[in-house]
């Protein structure tokens, strides 16, 4: 997988990729990302990406322009399955959602500052918009790194043990069961003895149990849909 990342602050999107499981999986060349400066297809001695709008109203907007130019010449290099941008009025990041990008191999994901892009950039370019929640941020850069990081995992090879993701909360929409390590028990507080039981249908069918019983103690929602 390829991911190439507009954006104009690329210094805040290095860190989470020099680090744990995604620099792991870069090292690998399991997938490759990519920042652009969008500065960098600026025509003007300021390197504006962005003006007032139409109309009056306060905020500015990134202007379509650079947009434009930034994502022509990655097009022209190789074809993209989505083009996505990180808006707050997105379609809410979740687990199904990973799923399915992981499965792509080349996305470009185009980070909004300011008020937002020109909404021709949206109508013209865009597949698709995502949000990480229902609260704004300064800008689309740590959107980009969380949705990075939840399909990054994905990719076969990237985690040490190729079920671990399919365990995960959400992917059947249910939260995780709780998980126990060593030791034992540690000041009065014991591990529950069916775990060490060494009957593994007994042990999925408790954790079913419990995995069911979380969902409902705390994400009833899940189980409506």
């Amino acid at each position: 997988m390829r991911i190439d990342i507009i954006t104009v602050l690329p210094e805040l999107l290095k860190s989470p990729f020099e680090a744990s499981i995604l620099k792991r999986a870069i090292d690998a060349d399991l997938v490759e990302v990519h920042l652009h400066n969008l500065r960098d297809y600026t025509t003007d001695n300021y390197k504006s990406v962005d003006d007032y709008q139409y109309g009056g109203g306060a905020g500015m907007v990134m202007m379509i322009e650079p947009i434009d130019k930034c994502i022509s010449k990655l097009k022209s290099e190789r074809p993209y399955d989505e083009i996505i941008y990180m808006t707050p009025d997105g379609e809410r990041l979740n687990q199904n959602i990973a799923n399915q990008i992981s499965l792509k191999e080349n996305i470009m994901i185009l980070c909004g500052h300011y008020k937002g892009v020109d909404q021709r950039v949206r109508d013209h370019f865009i597949t698709k918009e995502i949000s990480i929640g229902d609260y704004v941020l300064s800008g689309g850069e740590l959107g980009a790194a969380v949705l990075c990081d939840a399909v990054i995992r994905l990719i076969p090879g990237v985690l040490g043990n190729e079920t671990s993701a399919l365990t995960d909360s959400f992917q059947d929409n249910l939260l995780a069961p709780p998980i126990y390590t060593r030791p034992r028990e540690y000041k009065g507080m014991a591990v529950p003895e069916v775990l060490f039981s060494g009957n593994f249908p007994k042990i999925e069918k408790w954790r079913e149990e419990q995995a069911l019983k979380r969902t409902q103690d705390r994400r009833p929602d899940l189980l409506n849909e």
